[in-house]
């Protein structure tokens, strides 16, 4: 081998060992915490969110919070391949198949929901769980180191819950993540005005009640009209 081969070589190996220890970077809008996002956290995050993801959300919460039940099936999907694509592409920072690997995640967490569809729900309502118990132990003024207990109590709630009244499961959650997706898209459409975006800033954070409030009354809307407009038969949970 020459010397010029050699160096190629050596070069050509420098190259790919620098692409393989460059993570690709995360987006802000979808950076993961470092730790449990507080009230002001997800200001920040509606600030930097762009338009285009704002209006998304806004249309995608109207479709959960007036349709969850209805096309639960089909959002449920579109739930686990959300997560499945950004599993992929957490494990696919430090690799040169990282989108394939996010698409591929997708994929399969969606194809998995549809037969397993009792059990999927079981974990949305765990997440959801989750994700209200640590909101309501920091809304009250709580000790945040210890938010992860008041997570835990919700995860295994509404977990447990989604065995037990299945199509009631259902609606609570799809009304609560609509309203999330809903009143988040509106306070990133909201913050793109420099004249409204500091009052809004500053009024929910010497009023930290206002954002919980913002989420619940839509969400139990939701779970109202949701009922009075679907058939009474609950489903099975199984194709």
């Amino acid at each position: 081998m020459t010397p010029t081969t050699t160096e190629a070589t050596k070069q050509v190996a420098q190259d790919l060992a620098d692409k393989a220890g460059h993570a690709a970077a995360w987006p802000i809008w979808f950076k993961p915490p470092e730790h449990w996002p507080a009230q002001t956290d997800l200001i920040a995050w509606c600030q930097h969110m762009g338009p285009g993801l704002a209006a998304l959300l806004i249309a995608l919460g109207i479709v959960y919070l007036l349709f969850g039940f209805k096309l639960f099936r089909v959002l449920m999907m579109l739930n686990a391949a959300a997560l499945g694509a950004a599993l992929g592409f957490g494990l696919g920072q430090r690799t040169e198949i990282g989108f394939a690997l996010m698409v591929l995640c997708g994929f399969v967490a969606a194809a998995i929901t549809w037969p397993m569809m009792k059990w999927a729900v079981a974990v949305l309502g765990g997440i959801a769980g989750a994700l209200l118990g640590a909101s309501v132990w920091q809304t009250f003024g709580l000790d945040p180191s210890f938010a992860w207990s008041g997570a835990l109590t919700g995860l295994v709630l509404f977990g447990l819950l989604s065995f037990i009244i299945f199509r009631g499961s259902v609606t609570m959650y799809m009304s609560l993540q609509g309203a999330a997706m809903l009143i988040f898209g509106v306070l990133g459409m909201v913050c793109k005005y420099e004249q409204i975006a500091p009052k809004v800033t500053h009024t929910m954070a010497i009023r930290p009640f206002l954002l919980p409030m913002a989420v619940i009354i839509p969400a139990i809307i939701g779970m109202l009209y949701q009922q009075s407009d679907s058939p009474a038969g609950p489903p099975s949970g199984k194709k």
